[in-house]
């Protein structure tokens, strides 16, 4: 019985000690994704200058659909099986769709620096889904700092829209619902299929809406005002934060866990007020450093929680299992 119980502690031990570079790994992805979406809203400010909301999004989603279609023919990837396309349209209409018009059309009354604490919110969001989604819950330590960055972001918003929330405030919620449903679909897709091809395969899936969304905003909404911020907004927002950023983010999810990467986004509103004040030199209200950096410091309290708990740690990746079919391109 000694025997056993030694046996099982050594396997437990070189488990432990396997998972943590990959864990590490993981968490440098997530940080690469939360640093190309910190400057997903000034490029978004910076893209309205010459687009339209609606045109904005869909011509994003176009050219990183091309993007991504490019890499998906280039290693020859396969169609995921039929098993996988209701998550991957979740990832879609949360991810590519929801969350990126949702936030363009607030940002129309908002200015980035108060969009970006207000998204503060999304990692509890994130965890909050995912654990539902999956059953498997963070420890008890996890909640007590994730729910205080959640509060925080709660008491800055609601100091600076006068007590209550503004059309562009609950326009930023509903995108927080909408995009933590993808990130907890896309972080549990990408356990079983490379996590590039989840967000490329969104991608080509939303392609017929945004290719026909993207002609009809362009001859109905005001007449394209080409500018060199404009074009660089598109470029970024496209490349960066939609095909880069969730390649890199969704990888990092599948590596450390779905809760413990989502909470590194906290210091997105940090990092974002950062370039909205060098970028679009907007002035930031006395609260906004502050709330910023307390959402920060709570980051450090989510990540000891599950970095102390086995039931945390994410399952081994294992290569994708895909029906008998021929090699498919798209």
């Amino acid at each position: 019985m000694r025997r056993d119980n030694s046996a099982i502690t050594d396997s437990t031990i070189a488990a432990d000690a396997e998972a943590a570079p990959r864990s590490r790994s993981g968490l440098l992805l997530a940080a690469l994704g939360v640093l190309c979406f910190s400057l997903t809203f000034p490029s978004t400010a910076w893209g309205l200058e010459s687009f339209g909301p609606w045109s904005l999004v869909c011509l994003r989603c176009v050219l990183a659909t091309a993007v991504a279609a490019g890499f998906l023919r280039a290693v020859r990837a396969r169609v995921p099986v039929r098993a996988h396309w209701a998550g991957i349209a979740v990832v879609a209409g949360g991810g590519v769709l929801g969350f990126p018009l949702l936030t363009t059309l607030a940002l129309q009354t908002s200015t980035t620096a108060h969009s970006a604490v207000v998204v503060g919110l999304l990692p509890l969001t994130t965890a909050l889904v995912a654990a539902a989604r999956s059953g498997v819950w963070p420890p008890r330590a996890f909640w007590p700092a994730a729910g205080a960055g959640a509060a925080i972001v709660l008491a800055f918003t609601l100091g600076q829209g006068g007590g209550g929330f503004t059309r562009g405030d609950v326009l930023l919620f509903a995108a927080l619902l909408v995009c933590a449903a993808s990130y907890a679909e896309g972080g549990r897709l990408a356990a079983v299929m490379p996590g590039w091809q989840v967000s490329a395969w969104a991608l080509v899936a939303c392609l017929p809406l945004t290719g026909v969304g993207a002609v009809v905003a362009l001859c109905l909404e005001h007449p394209v005002r080409w500018s060199g911020h404009g074009v660089a907004g598109l470029v970024w927002v496209s490349v960066g934060s939609t095909f880069v950023g969730l390649f890199v983010w969704y990888r990092g999810m599948a590596e450390t866990g779905v809760a413990r990467a989502s909470q590194l986004q906290l210091a997105q509103p940090l990092l974002t007020l950062v370039w909205s004040v060098t970028l679009l030199g907007e002035s930031l209200p006395a609260a906004a450093p502050l709330a910023a950096v307390g959402v920060v410091l709570c980051i450090a309290g989510t990540q000891w929680a599950t970095r102390t708990s086995r039931t945390a740690r994410p399952a081994p990746y294992e290569e994708p299992r895909y029906e008998k079919s021929p090699d498919t391109a798209p």
